[in-house]
C-alpha cells in the first residue's frame, strides 16, 4: 500500500506542482472537451467507409466494446496519476512505475501517433480551406496551424477552452447534417440492416485507433488537480459523447447512402446527397475535428518531451519555443515532402504502440497501488479491475497489434508479387536457367 495516507493527501496535493510541468486549472467539461476533441479527429470521417463491407451494426458492436475498453484503461491511467505526487505525462508515470523500457515503449508510442496525425491534420487542413476558399494547399495549412500551434504555445488553459468552443461547433454541426439526412428522400433506414459479421474483423483496426485519449489524461489530470474527483467523471462522459459523435457520423452517412455508395471520406457523401451547402458544412465539421485533435495530441506530445528529457519548467519561453517547433515543423514539412512511405510507416508504428497504451497503464496501476504517493479520494472499482477485464483488454488489443502486423505483411508480399511480375513482363528480369 501507498505510504501516504488520506490524511496527508491535501498537503501532497499542494506539492504536485513542483517539476517542471505546472498546474493549470480546467472545469469539468474543460476536461470532457480536450477528451472529445482529441478523439474527433479525421479518423471519425473514415470509419463508414472502413464499414463498407461489415455494415452499420457490426461497426456499432466495435463502437461499444472497444470504447469500453480504451475508458477502463483510461481510468487505469487516471488512477496511477493521482496515486503520484508530482505532475507526469505517460512517459514519466511509466518511468516511475515500470521502468526505463516501458518509459521509451510509451514515449515512442506517443511519437508515433502523434506525429502521424499532425502530418495527416497539416495535410488534410490545406486541401480543406483550399474546397473552402481556393486557397492553395500549402497556405491553407499555414493558416490552419497559426491557431494550431498558437494555443499549444498558451498552454493547458487555452487548450481547454479552444477545445470546449469548437467541440460545441462540431455537435451543432452534426446535429444540422445529422437532421438534414432524416428529412432527405434518400434516407432509408434499412440501409442499416445490412450486416456482413464474417467482414467485421478489419473494422476494430479503425475503431481501436479512433478512441486515442490516453495520452491526453495526465494532462486533464494536471488541470482537475484541485477537484481529483472530477478526473473519472471527465473520462466517463467524453467517452460517451466521443462514442455518440462516432456512431451518429456513421449512422447519419450509412442511412442516407448505403453501404455500397459510401465514399472514402464521410463529407464526400453528404455534399454528394444533400447539396454543395451540406458540403460546406461537413468541411467546417472536419476542420474543426482536425483543429481539436491537433491540440489534444500535440499538446500531450509537447508536454511528454519536456517530461520524458527532464527539461524544467515548461514555462522557460527558449525551452518551450524549441520543443514548440519539434513538435510542429516536422509534421508541416513531411506532409508536403510527399513522404508517403515514412507516413504509412508512423501510421504502423501507431497501430502497434495502441497494445502498449492498452497493457502498460495495467503494470503501471498495480506498482502505483503498491509505491504510489497518494491514496487518492478516487480508485477503480474492484470491477474494472479484475483478472477476466483485464484479460480481455490484453487479448484484444495484441490481436489488434498482430492484425496490424500481418496486414503489412500481406501487402508488403502482394506488392513484392506484383513488382516481379512486372519486370517479368518487361523482360527485365529473366529467371536463370540451367548450368
Amino acid at each position: 500500500m501507498s505510504t501516504v495516507t488520506t490524511a496527508e493527501n491535501i498537503e501532497v496535493e499542494e506539492q504536485r506542482s513542483e517539476g517542471g510541468l505546472v498546474t493549470k486549472n480546467l472545469t469539468l467539461w474543460e476536461g470532457v472537451a480536450m477528451i472529445v476533441g482529441t478523439n474527433i479527429g479525421a479518423g471519425v470521417l473514415a470509419i463508414p467507409y472502413a464499414s463498407r463491407n461489415a455494415g452499420f451494426f457490426p461497426l456499432l458492436l466495435w463502437l461499444i466494446v472497444i470504447g469500453i475498453l480504451t475508458t477502463i484503461t483510461m481510468l487505469y491511467v487516471a488512477e496511477t496519476t493521482l496515486r503520484t505526487r508530482r505532475h507526469h505525462q505517460l512517459s514519466g508515470l511509466a518511468a516511475r512505475y515500470v521502468g526505463k523500457i516501458g518509459a521509451w515503449l510509451i514515449f515512442i508510442s506517443v511519437c508515433a501517433n502523434s506525429t502521424g496525425a499532425l502530418i495527416a491534420y497539416m495535410a488534410g487542413s490545406g486541401r480543406l480551406i483550399n474546397e473552402l476558399f481556393g486557397i492553395p494547399n500549402q497556405i491553407g495549412s499555414i493558416l490552419f496551424a497559426i491557431p494550431a500551434v498558437g494555443i499549444l504555445y498558451i498552454g493547458l488553459k487555452a487548450i481547454g477552452k479552444g477545445e470546449k468552443f469548437i467541440s460545441m461547433a462540431m455537435v451543432a454541426l452534426i446535429v444540422i447534417l445529422s437532421v438534414s439526412t432524416f428529412f432527405n428522400d434518400n434516407t432509408d433506414i434499412m440501409f442499416l440492416t445490412e450486416a456482413h459479421w464474417s467482414y467485421m474483423i478489419p473494422i476494430i483496426y479503425l475503431v481501436v485507433f479512433s478512441y486515442s485519449a490516453q495520452y491526453i489524461v495526465p494532462e486533464i489530470a494536471r488541470g482537475l488537480a484541485h477537484t481529483p474527483k472530477l478526473l473519472s467523471k471527465a473520462i466517463i462522459i467524453g467517452m460517451i459523447c466521443t462514442f455518440i459523435l462516432l456512431s451518429t457520423v456513421a449512422f447519419s452517412v450509412i442511412s442516407l447512402a448505403g453501404i455500397d455508395n459510401v465514399d472514402e471520406i464521410a463529407t464526400i457523401t453528404w455534399g454528394r446527397f444533400l447539396g454543395h451547402w451540406a458540403a460546406i458544412v461537413a468541411n467546417l465539421f472536419a476542420l474543426c475535428a482536425m483543429m481539436t485533435s491537433y491540440w489534444g495530441l500535440g499538446g500531450s506530445y509537447f508536454t511528454n518531451i519536456f517530461d520524458k528529457f527532464n527539461l524544467g519548467s515548461e514555462t522557460n519561453v527558449t525551452r518551450r519555443t524549441i520543443v514548440l517547433a519539434i513538435v510542429a515543423i516536422p509534421p508541416f514539412i513531411l506532409a508536403y515532402r510527399e513522404l508517403v512511405s515514412f507516413g504509412r510507416a508512423l501510421e504502423f508504428a501507431g497501430a502497434v504502440g495502441g497494445v502498449i497504451l492498452a497493457i502498460v497503464p495495467l503494470l503501471m496501476l498495480r506498482a502505483a497501488r503498491k509505491t504510489g504517493d497518494i491514496i487518492p479520494e478516487w480508485q477503480c472499482n474492484k470491477l474494472i479491475t479484475s483478472l477476466p477485464v483485464k484479460t480481455i483488454i490484453v487479448l484484444l488489443y495484441t490481436f489488434t497489434a498482430l492484425y496490424a502486423i500481418t496486414e503489412l505483411l500481406y501487402n508488403t508480399n502482394m506488392l513484392t508479387q506484383g513488382m516481379d511480375d512486372l519486370l517479368i513482363q518487361m523482360n527485365v528480369f529473366v529467371p536463370k536457367t540451367g548450368a
